[in-house]
């Protein structure tokens, strides 16, 4: 049986890595992995975690999505001349006022999980079209379901590749190609470590008196929720290879169906006014706190 040509975004830490080594490690071989990072130089992780065992079933190369010149180096450095499933999962965070991000700041992570995700996807799709086959997946995010406060800009990316996924998934059936976006909730990964966060001490945080006290309150949320919901990669990675394998694939697929109850508010109070207050109550609401006033 063919091996399955699987290129994977963003492998040096967290589900690009655990997915890259998961697969790479089948037992039948069944897919020939290429694992992508923006800087090699990070290699050594995912190298450690194969331990020079699979030669024969994962390569890793040199991608920057915001880069296209490297995204096209490294399709042609693709020596099967082919990908069966693309997983895009390159992605980066960013928390705080929003008064306290540079343009700059923005225009990078916007750069990243938007604007690589479509260079990646234009550049992979023709193939996929010609060959009337091919899966996408895409790293997504409760984020780009539900507003987060102190994450505008990072839901807004999410948010934004929602709607070019599902646009895609309209006008892909006619080619026999899958769309998937895997929802994902809090993981534990060297994701909220390595993202953009402007800390309460920080000189830089020119913001009111009280933006700084509901910024607190929001950081002790999101430690208590990665300490109490997030989950291990292992069940993540269950969720890809169920979109990579599912016959007729779902458009979305969620990591953690105890955050849906909230997006379901979204849904069901189609003003938002449910929503809004549901999550202000669930993050700012504690003993003293006056953030409803």
């Amino acid at each position: 049986m063919e091996q399955k040509v699987v290129l994977i975004t963003g492998c040096s830490s967290g589900i690009g890595l655990s997915l890259a080594v998961h697969l790479a490690s089948n037992p039948a071989k069944a897919y020939k992995v290429y694992a992508t990072m923006r800087n090699l130089d990070k290699k050594q992780r995912l190298l450690e975690s194969v331990r020079g065992l699979h030669k024969d079933t994962l390569d890793i190369l040199q991608m920057d999505v915001t880069d296209q010149q490297s995204i096209l180096d490294a399709q042609r450095n693709v020596s099967e001349g082919r990908i069966d499933i693309l997983v895009c999962n390159a992605g980066v965070g960013l928390m705080g006022p929003l008064e306290t991000h540079s343009l700059d700041t923005i225009r990078a992570i916007l750069d990243v999980n938007l604007l690589g995700t479509i260079r990646t996807i234009q550049t992979f799709l023709p193939d996929m079209k010609k060959k009337r086959h091919g899966r996408i997946l895409v790293t997504g995010s409760m984020g780009g379901l539900q507003g987060l406060p102190f994450n505008e800009v990072y839901c807004a990316s999410k948010f934004a590749i929602e709607g070019a996924c599902e646009s895609l998934a309209i006008l892909l059936q006619h080619f026999n190609i899958h769309i998937s976006l895997i929802e994902c909730g809090p993981v534990n990964t060297d994701f909220l470590m390595n993202l953009k966060r402007t800390e309460p001490g920080d000189k830089v945080l020119e913001v009111d008196a009280h933006t700084r006290s509901l910024y607190d309150q929001y950081l002790q949320h999101c430690q208590s929720v990665f300490q109490n919901a997030a989950q291990d990669t292992e069940d993540i990675i269950q969720v890809y290879l169920e979109a990579m394998e599912a016959q007729t694939p779902f458009l979305r697929y969620y990591t953690n169906r105890a955050l849906l109850p909230m997006s379901s508010l979204k849904l069901t109070s189609m003003d938002g006014s449910q929503y809004i207050r549901a999550m202000s109550k669930l993050i700012f609401s504690s003993p003293g706190t006056d953030a409803q006033k």
